[in-house]
């Protein structure tokens, strides 16, 4: 182990200021690396509950990103499971040539292993705490989807994260596609005109339910699992319940410890949407679904739909269900000049633009108008886990927290949506957002008023941030007969 001065050292490069940090952005990441090798500097990573995600992909990773010259080093794994916590610590051995320490608990490993970052796999429930703890200990952090288990820890994390300065990755691989700034590019320039909504989802099925899937085994017992610090039972983070090994093993069927397919599957699709589209905080939020099938002793529904409103005046729409998946919805953002389709799943090598036909909408000779339907090519990535922890120590070593593709403040906008969504299904309230102070409630301010003021003050559309294409795509025409319009006063006619 390093003594402190050396630690204190190598903090100090990865840790770069800001105006580091910026110079670092411009320099590729081959670059970045080798700077750092240079000045000899490692970063020591470790690990909070390493188990199914956690090792599939955050320990497995990490590995082959060390073997192929990463400069990284994995030197602590903090499991509540015995048998996991060995396993993971002999995976790291092997492949890394060094054993890692291991700890039950992720505070131990923090106080006492040196760490520059650390990796969350953690149920949901204890996912803000480790967050936070992680950046109060001056660490970098990635920490697996969802961020939180509520919207307001989601808050909490986001103005902690920004008052901290550190780098923190939100583990939704699939924004590490290039795909959603090229769209974004395109529709802020305005190619489908005025951007009115997007739809996605993430339809699954399975003959044993969802997440039944996962295996319980007899290893899995009350003298390998430290139950009540799995539970968060001292920190008051889930009720106290005996020990159940579906719990432990399939806790994403069960309120207390997450949201079911609202944040483990819908937060995936309405990330990339969100990033796709520059939206962020959404407006107005409803959720609606059932438990239509699944009798098997599940809380969260298996039929769910969530719709936002944005202030940018957009609606987003995830839908699913976890017993049919073969009859998808396709993922789509809308405008007012056409349609930018992108089938299911995140395997893109490119996209559709469907154009509207000139005769429904304005401009229809603008040389900026298309009317021909069009494949638009994107770079496909084949390991987008692989990429996503690339990007996070590229980030990492740039000391620049906003190289990440999936920072707090993006992971927190999901959440406003997929969470709230949860929320509104349970409660059967629908819930208003101020995108400013992030205060939440169920009173509504006017929603629907605020659009007819609009329209009878014949304002101009409210738009996606980053919008370049002025009122293109945006006005309607207006045809000579309404020249007739108007409320006749004292029986006389307005025209």
């Amino acid at each position: 182990m390093q003594d402190p001065t050396s630690n204190r050292n190598r903090r100090s490069f990865i840790k770069t200021g800001a105006a580091a940090g910026a110079a670092a952005a411009v320099i590729p990441a081959a670059g970045r690396a080798n700077a750092a090798a240079k000045a000899n500097e490692r970063m020591r990573i470790g690990f909070i509950g390493p188990g199914g995600r956690g090792f599939g992909a955050h320990v497995k990773t990490l590995c082959e990103l060390h073997g192929e010259g990463r400069l990284i080093d994995l030197v602590g794994v903090a499991e509540v499971y015995e048998t996991q916590r060995e396993k993971v610590g002999d995976y790291i051995k092997e492949k890394t040539g060094t054993a890692p320490a291991l700890y039950v608990d992720y505070n131990d490993m923090i106080a006492k292993e040196n760490l520059d970052a650390v990796c969350i796999g953690t149920p949901d429930h204890w996912h803000h705490k480790q967050v936070i703890d992680s950046l109060a200990a001056g660490l970098n952090v990635y920490c697996e989807k969802p961020m939180t288990k509520t919207v307001e820890e989601a808050f909490d994390v986001e103005a902690k994260w920004k008052a901290s300065g550190k780098v923190m990755q939100v583990g939704v691989q699939s924004t590490s596609l290039k795909v959603w700034d090229e769209i974004r590019a395109l529709l802020q320039d305005g190619k489908l005109g005025k951007v009115l909504g997007f739809q996605t989802e993430y339809f699954r099925n399975s003959n044993v339910g969802q997440w039944r899937y996962y295996k319980l085994v007899e290893d899995m017992n009350p003298k390998k699992i430290d139950w009540d610090r799995w539970l968060g039972k001292s920190e008051g983070l889930a009720p106290d319940m005996p020990f159940d090994r579906a719990v432990y093993k399939q806790w994403r069927r069960f309120w207390p410890f997450g949201s079911g397919m609202f944040t483990d599957l819908f937060v995936h699709r309405t990330t990339s949407m969100l990033k796709a589209t520059g939206l962020r905080i959404p407006g107005r939020v409803v959720g609606a679904g059932g438990i239509f099938m699944e009798y098997d002793g599940r809380d969260v529904p298996d039929v769910a739909t969530v719709v936002a409103d944005f202030n940018e005046g957009v609606q987003g729409l995830v839908t699913a269900t976890m017993c049919n998946e073969a009859s998808r919805v396709n993922q789509l953002i809308r405008g007012h000049y056409g349609t930018f389709e992108l089938g299911n799943g995140e395997g893109f090598d490119g996209f559709d633009f469907v154009p509207e036909r000139r005769q429904v909408t304005s401009e229809g000779d603008s040389p900026k108008r298309s009317f021909e339907t069009e494949r638009i090519a994107t770079e496909p990535v084949k390991n987008t886990t692989k990429a996503h922890f690339a990007n996070f120590l590229d980030a990492c070593e740039a000391g620049e927290p906003q190289l990440c593709n999936n920072p707090p403040d993006l992971g927190a906008s999901a959440m406003a949506v997929v969470n709230l969504g949860a929320q509104s299904y349970r409660k059967g309230e629908v819930y208003f957002v101020d995108p400013d102070s992030r205060q939440i409630s169920t009173k509504d301010p006017g929603w629907a008023k605020k659009w007819e003021a609009k329209s009878e003050a014949r304002e101009s559309p409210n738009h996606i941030a980053g919008w370049k294409a002025g009122d293109f795509g945006s006005k309607l025409d207006e045809p000579t007969y309404m020249n007739l319009a108007g409320p006749w006063i004292d029986g006389k006619d307005p025209a």
